[in-house]
């Protein structure tokens, strides 16, 4: 039940239809809800496809622990405006739009004053999380949404929109960092841990940056994929004692997207003195962490939050211009499930996208 007593159907005027979450199961299956009406700053659009990320599968299962039943997951939204409130200025009916991982924040912190939303203390989750009125949020699987205008992104002309979609999570994640950290400057050596649904779009941000990559993975025969299809410059089998004894030293940066349980040791052995392991990826469960090689090399570990607004939207520009999008499989919406299990065994190359437009409505 909402909060106000209401249930999830009558607690907003705007009906809505979409999958949901019931249990730690993470099984989705047809719900009904609503969406509050157009405010004078909100957009509202009619969701077109919605990228499955790996968080949606984490959510959806309540792996994190802050999970709010029933879920509607999803947080590479992308659509066209149908309606918006009096006081829009940056969006009319008609746009292509994007929302991704944030629906809200205070608007008051430092962080919100510097464009970094997404380290404000108070943002609000674009799904399972307590919105404003107290009602909870609900994400992207579903046929309309509603989101304040200052987290709505402009999708550029010449990017498609399914394979625009996953950029909303996927790819500012990897490209916050790759700036944040100075290792987007032409020339340098970076590594890439994990060929995913992240591993894939880092390869291509710090390519299209003119960034040397090498591609760290525990699967060989990734390796034509990653070096001909992505445009990696080398490949490392991370069990290969030889090959990665061979590169220690050699790295600028690493971007590590692996979220299951791995040894830093090695990734810290790669690196070169003053280099820095970016993690993006979300292990249940704490990781190992050796000091000494980071004394020795005055190494840093660091990690990243998807991006603020601001430069989530430089970063769809920049993908735009650069020809960047997500290398997806599209499926129906009554797909998700079996898409879901997909996922949780890496068998998907590389996002899986719901087609919500065209399958939404045939799935009820």
């Amino acid at each position: 039940m909402a909060t106000n007593g209401k249930s999830p159907e009558q607690e907003h005027p705007k009906k809505a239809f979409g999958w949901a979450a019931r249990d730690t199961s993470g099984v989705l299956s047809p719900f009904n809800f609503s969406r509050r009406a157009t405010g004078e700053t909100d957009v509202t659009f009619k969701v077109l496809y919605c990228g499955i990320c790996h968080s949606d599968l984490h959510m959806a299962k309540n792996e994190w622990g802050f999970s709010i039943y029933p879920l509607v997951p999803g947080h590479e939204i992308v659509g066209v405006v149908t309606e918006v409130g009096s006081k829009v200025q940056r969006f009319k009916v008609g746009d292509k739009v994007g929302v991704g991982c944030l629906v809200g924040s205070c608007h008051s912190c430092d962080n919100c004053a510097n464009d970094l939303e997404n380290y404000c203390s108070k943002t609000i989750l674009t799904y399972g999380a307590k919105d404003r009125d107290g009602t909870i949020t609900y994400g992207g699987y579903s046929d309309i949404m509603v989101a304040d205008e200052h987290f709505v992104l402009r999708i550029p002309e010449n990017l498609p929109l399914d394979a625009g979609a996953p950029l909303l999570c996927a790819g500012i994640t990897v490209y916050s960092p790759l700036k944040y950290y100075g290792l987007d400057k032409p020339g340098m050596h970076v590594g890439v841990v994990g060929l995913g649904g992240l591993g894939h779009m880092a390869v291509k941000f710090a390519k299209a940056m003119g960034v040397n990559v090498t591609v760290i993975s525990t699967s060989p025969n990734k390796k034509k994929e990653a070096i001909e299809h992505l445009g990696a410059d080398s490949f490392l089998v991370s069990r290969d004692q030889d090959q990665m004894q061979a590169a220690i030293g050699t790295l600028d940066g690493i971007i590590d997207t692996v979220s299951a349980q791995h040894p830093l040791l090695p990734l810290i052995s790669l690196l070169k003195p003053h280099g820095k392991l970016v993690t993006v990826g979300a292990p249940e469960k704490p990781l190992e962490l050796p000091v000494f090689p980071l004394l020795l090399g005055r190494k840093l570990i660091g990690g990243s939050n998807i991006g603020g607004l601001k430069e989530t939207q430089e970063m769809l520009d920049f993908a735009a211009k650069h020809n960047i999008k997500a290398d997806i499989e599209v499926i129906p919406m009554d797909y998700v499930n079996t898409a879901m299990e997909r996922l949780l065994k890496a068998d998907v190359r590389y996002r899986f996208v719901i087609d919500i437009g065209n399958t939404m409505n045939s799935s009820a």
